[in-house]
This record gives structure tokens, sequence and C-alpha cells, in this order.
């Protein structure tokens, strides 16, 4: 019996930080590196807004009459629905549409973000990089 204590003790302790119910606050980037946005604790749930934008991604945003890059909170209303899932809107600030979307943390640095259009259709993600 202390065997498979042990062995159950050392299993949890390998386990991916996926697994924490732990929000994944911090800064994280887009795929392209071009967009900065910090997760932190709004009331009860997570938002993720822009700290920092590329000029480009600035610059790429006003071309597409949306509205400013930073300061914009592309993440609301995020609240863990299972371990390591969350569900909330995302703002798209160059259609200047709030879509419904998830969160899941796939590893301790890694999340991966996805917005839906509508009921499941015309989804997209993207997998964003913790800076810090």
């Amino acid at each position: 019996m202390r065997l498979m204590t042990m062995a159950a003790s050392a299993l949890l302790a390998v386990l991916p930080a996926a697994a924490s119910a732990a929000p994944p606050k911090g800064v994280w980037t887009n795929p392209r590196g071009s967009v900065r946005v910090v997760f932190q604790s709004c009331g009860h749930a997570m938002c993720g807004k822009v700290v920092w934008a590329s000029p480009q991604a600035q610059a790429d945003t006003r071309a597409k009459g949306g509205e400013p890059l930073l300061g914009a909170m592309l993440f609301r209303d995020f609240v863990e629905e299972e371990r390591g899932r969350w569900t909330g809107s995302v703002f798209i600030p160059d259609i200047g549409q709030t879509v419904s979307g998830t969160i899941e943390q796939s590893g301790p640095d890694t999340l991966v973000g996805e917005g839906c259009l509508m009921a499941g259709f015309g989804c997209q993600s993207q997998t964003w990089t913790r800076v810090r």
C-alpha cells in the first residue's frame, strides 16, 4: 500500500502544468510575435488586454477600419469550465466584432485560443506563448 502511495505521489509530481487550476496569468504573444496580451483577473473572471503591438499589426488594424489595438481587451469574461479550459468572448479589433471563444492551456507556456463566429462555425485558433 505504501508503494502505491509513493507511486501516485510521483505521478502527480510529473503531471503537466495544464492540469493546474491556476489561470494563465502573465504576458503572452501570438504566433507571429506581433501582439502581446496580459492575462489577469477581472472580477470573478479572466481577461486579456493588449499591452504591446508591432507597428505593422497596428497599421493592419487601422487599415481594416478596426478599433485601436493597444489597450484593446481581446479576451473578455473567461471562466474556467473545466480544468485548464476557459470560455468567454474574444474581441476581433480588425472587424470590431466579439465572438465566443475558448482558451486551453496545453502546457505551462502554451495557450491555444479559439474563436467562433456562430455556433461552432467560422472558427479560427491560435497558439499563444508565454513571454513572462
